[in-house]
Order: C-alpha cells, then structure tokens, then sequence
C-alpha cells in the first residue's frame, strides 16, 4: 500500500519576474512503513518535496495524492483537516509550545480532535513512555535539553496515529549523542507502529538508518536507493 504518489510534480516560485523552478517534473511513491530521507544540497528540492507531500504547500503542475486522496484541488481547510488525521510533523526547532508542559504539549493535537479525556491521557501516557520522557512530563520546554524537546516532538507527531510521519532536519540542532537518541527511537517506532517516516536531512546521522534514500539535485531525482533494514 502506498502512503503517497506524487506524479510529474513542478513546483515554480514566482518573486516579481524571476522564477525559481525548485521542483521539476518529481514522481516518487511512498509506501507504508517506509523510513525515507530525502538527501541532497540546499536548493536541491528536497524541504519543497516534503512539503507537498504534508499538504503544506500545492504543486504548479501535477498530482499529489495522500492516503488515496487527491490533494491537488483542495483548498486550505481542506488540506488541513486531511493533514490533522494522516500526518505528524517533526520540525528542525522542535516547535514545542513553550508555556505548556511536555505532557500537555503531546495533549494538544488530541485536544484539537475532540478526543476525551481517558482516551487523551491513556494515549499521552503511553507516548510520554515509548520515547522515554514520563518522568519529565510536567516541564515545559525551557526545563527540558534539545534531545529531551525533540523526544517530546516525535510523540506528539504521533499523538493522532497518523500514517505518515514528516520530519525537516530533525537532528540539526542536536549534538550527536541526542541525535543518535532520537533517531533510535524513531526507527523503534517505524517498526512498532508500522508507521511511515520522511526526512528531509543533510546529517549522515539520520541517512544511515533509512531504509530508503532519495537524492534530489537541481529539483529531479537524481537517485532513489533501497538498503536493507537495520
């Protein structure tokens, strides 16, 4: 089954008449349970890609479809209500929100599902757990380390069950210890949950545990390998 199936996608920015085409005629399949990183220089295509594949940006030409859905046509609000149940973002900042705990933090995204609060505080518990911060579950961010806020990132990405999983630099402002942490509990996860993870990466941290890696350059495929997984 595939996740994601994007077909001759472009992806042309417009700033007064200059056009920078970041993306040129992409199609790339996703299928469940992947852990993909999208690899390659700045201004490659790669951030652009990963993008559209999270409904957080619409293709110039081509078709982008998530979950069987065609996303191509739809518009704002729908693109949000698509991403609030199918996908999870994992951010380079961690983009925690600094004034509620890493509990409540995990919370929101089930909040803003209308799920109850049994069902709420079952899941953020099992979360908090699987990426091993129940013990700091009522520090807000400035109590927490990078490795910890990122911890606390990924089981919120993962709140709502999505299928998919995206994830822009992950461990860029991570030292390598937390790094190697993070990236670990996120391959626990993918094997778990069967869940599907992309990154976008330049680190060769995260590219050694993907199972599969995508290499963009000058906005095309330029490679597109499968390893074995660890």
């Amino acid at each position: 089954m595939e996740v994601a199936k994007l077909t001759d996608v472009t992806r042309v920015y417009k700033i007064g008449e200059v056009e920078t085409r970041a993306l040129n005629g992409v199609s790339i399949t996703i299928g469940d349970g992947e852990f993909t990183s999208l690899v390659g220089p700045s201004g490659s295509g790669k951030t652009t890609l990963l993008q559209l594949i999270g409904c957080l940006d619409q293709p110039t030409s081509g078709k982008v479809i998530i979950d069987g859905k065609e996303t191509t046509n739809l518009n704002r609000n729908q693109r949000a209500n698509l991403r609030k149940g199918t996908i999870g973002f994992v951010f380079q900042f961690f983009a925690l929100i600094p004034t509620l705990t890493a509990y409540e933090n995990v919370e929101m995204p089930l909040l803003l599902n209308g799920k109850n609060s049994t069902e709420r505080k079952q899941r953020v518990l099992e979360l908090l757990k699987a990426v091993d911060m129940s013990e700091r579950a009522h520090h807000r961010p400035d109590q927490l380390s990078g490795g910890q806020q990122q911890r606390v990132a990924v089981a919120r990405a993962l709140a709502t069950n999505p299928k998919l999983i995206l994830a822009d630099e992950p461990t860029a402002n991570l030292d390598t210890e937390n790094g190697e942490q993070v990236m670990e509990i996120m391959k626990r996860l993918n094997k778990e949950t069967g869940t599907t993870f992309v990154f976008a990466t330049h680190d060769p941290r995260v590219i050694k545990y993907a199972t599969r890696v995508v290499t963009l350059r000058d906005g095309v495929i330029e490679k597109d390998n499968h390893t074995p997984a660890k």
